[in-house]
């Protein structure tokens, strides 16, 4: 309008000057006149046309986000899903107000979540008990979006007595009781110099007896071996927790945070050794930290390393190499895991779908002083309260947010809801491109339509994918990217020089072999899908 007002000013003041004059300019001034009007319809009509356009332009603009937000409340009012401005956490458990959870609030709340206590409009719960008794009819009618911490049939792994007598590698040897009573004896009778020690499923307070101290009819419980060789740091025995997080399990995948791990010491050294004194060889609630450790105190307070990297070193300088029980660690973890699929599938086919549910779980384990691990339980819900230790907060969120950033939950696109606004935005973050594999193999051995799928070499092809393949293959490439400090154990790790053929899969179901083979794939093309 500014400029508007200027061509009229203009025009009004040639027309004043061309009105004063003799008669010779009188038959010019006009015709000046003449075109001066024009310009000046000209640019009112243009301005009119312009002031028409932004207000429709306005106009349209609001309608669509109006009807956006009314599409975009509708619908997640008819999934039950929230429509607040954030993602929702349920954080559930008892006694909260006691902070043994305020970490895991902490860290949704930095994510931008809002909290909230109970109700179906939630994206994520976090529940420290088992919910699938307690909201069975929750779980049982869950959103696709929703995220359950826990997996149907986790406790056939965290079960202590079913653990302990799996007879797997790395699990000291023990016995059901009373139905193995038999065995034990015999089993004693052949090793007199074994220690023993009587656990169950609520076993605090263990302390190493001779057998007929023991209940040896005690139903619900175990007998097993004490490991009487540990490894001792400055005298003190000690174990160590390694945060594991099932996030599949039909394919099944699994990864271990490898960010730091928990290591927690006796109060009291181990010799002169008294079977009397439990805190030579119990690891209590009140343990002795690692910056108390003296030949630790020097890595962890005055250079900044956590525990592992901490203990490691320690290690070395012992001429030992730590890789040895870092190696051993993943493989006991992925061996349990691979025992107990079957059982965690069949638990899990009873809810709509699998992959509503991931899982944080604290395998413990003891290191002899030969470097060989063994694997005491394993830990549903494991602690993550700093009420003892405040220099424990970092592990404890650094665990819980390198966890929901893996699952896809600690996501960076900005959303009111975990679920997916568009297709569009979905492909943004992992497309069919991206998953692709053995693109010189497909090409020439796998073109010739639905029958090259009967071949397996071509069923990592994209004409022989199923709906369901495409989607584990994308949610296993975003886990990638969002790994953080987390290392995948299941599928196994493949040595970058050794990508080029295949491994040795005999044991392995048909979805564990095709997801085995895939990472293969990756790995070909980017070294990072190797570890």
């Amino acid at each position: 309008m500014t400029r508007l007002g200027s061509s009229l000013a203009a025009a009004m003041g040639m027309i004043q000057e061309s009105s004063i004059g003799n008669s010779t300019t009188t038959h010019i001034s006009r015709r000046q006149m003449r075109f001066l009007v024009a310009v000046l319809l000209v640019l009112v009509f243009g301005a009119l046309l312009t002031a028409l356009n932004i207000y429709e332009l306005h106009r349209l603009t609001k309608e669509h986000w109006t009807t956006a937000h009314s599409e975009g409340v509708a619908v997640a009012e008819a999934h039950g899903e929230s429509h607040y401005a954030r993602p929702v956490a349920w954080v559930r458990g008892s006694n909260k107000g006691s902070g043994y959870l305020i970490h895991v609030t902490n860290v949704f709340q930095r994510l931008g979540y809002d909290l909230a206590e109970g109700g179906e409009a939630w994206d994520v719960l976090w529940s420290h008990n088992y919910p699938f008794r307690e909201l069975k009819t929750t779980m049982v009618q869950l959103k696709t979006h929703q995220r359950v911490n826990h997996f149907p049939g986790s406790g056939f792994i965290t079960n202590k007595v079913n653990l302990a007598v799996s007879g797997l590698p790395h699990i000291p040897k023990a016995f059901r009781m009373p139905a193995e009573k038999a065995e034990l004896l015999a089993y004693a009778k052949k090793n007199p110099k074994m220690m023993f020690v009587q656990k169950s499923n609520n076993h605090r307070g263990i302390k190493i007896e001779k057998l007929d101290a023991l209940d040896l009819g005690q139903d619900g419980s175990f007998v097993q071996e004490f490991v009487h060789n540990p490894l001792l740091v400055d005298g003190y025995k000690f174990d160590i927790g390694v945060y594991t997080i099932l996030t599949s399990i039909h394919p099944l995948r699994v990864y271990i945070f490898e960010g730091d791990v928990l290591f927690r010491f006796c109060t009291d050294k181990y010799h002169p050794f008294d079977a009397e004194v439990q805190a030579k060889y119990v690891v209590g609630d009140d343990y002795l930290p690692t910056w108390k450790v003296p030949s630790l105190v020097t890595y962890y307070n005055d250079l900044g390393f956590g525990m592992k990297r901490s203990f490691d070193a320690w290690l070395r300088a012992q001429d030992k190499n730590p890789n040895l029980v870092w190696d051993s660690v993943r493989d006991t973890i992925r061996r349990v895991f691979q025992d107990k699929e079957t059982a965690l599938i069949q638990a899990t086919s009873h809810y709509p779908s699998s992959k509503n549910f991931f899982e944080m779980m604290r395998f413990d384990f003891v290191i002899d002083d030969q470097l060989q691990v063994h694997l005491m339980e394993a830990n549903m819900s494991p602690n993550l309260s700093s009420a003892h230790f405040k220099q424990n907060r970092l592990l404890y969120e650094q665990v819980v947010y390198n966890l929901l950033s893996l699952v896809g939950i600690g996501r960076a696109v900005h959303s009111p809801s975990l679920s997916s606004r568009s297709k569009d935005e979905e492909e943004m973050q992992a497309a069919i491109k991206d998953v692709v594999v053995f693109a010189d193999h497909c090409a020439v051995n796998c073109n010739s339509g639905a029958s090259a799928c009967n071949d397996p070499q071509c069923q990592l092809c994209l004409p022989c994918f199923s709906k369901e393949q495409k989607e584990n293959f994308l949610q296993a490439y975003l886990e990638h990217q969002h790994r953080g400090e987390c290392r995948r154990v299941v599928p196994q790790p493949i040595l970058p020089d050794q990508a080029h053929k295949a491994a040795n899969m005999d044991r392995l179901s048909p979805e564990n072999t095709l997801m085995t083979e895939w990472f293969r794939g990756m790995c070909l093309n980017d070294k990072t899908f190797c570890t």
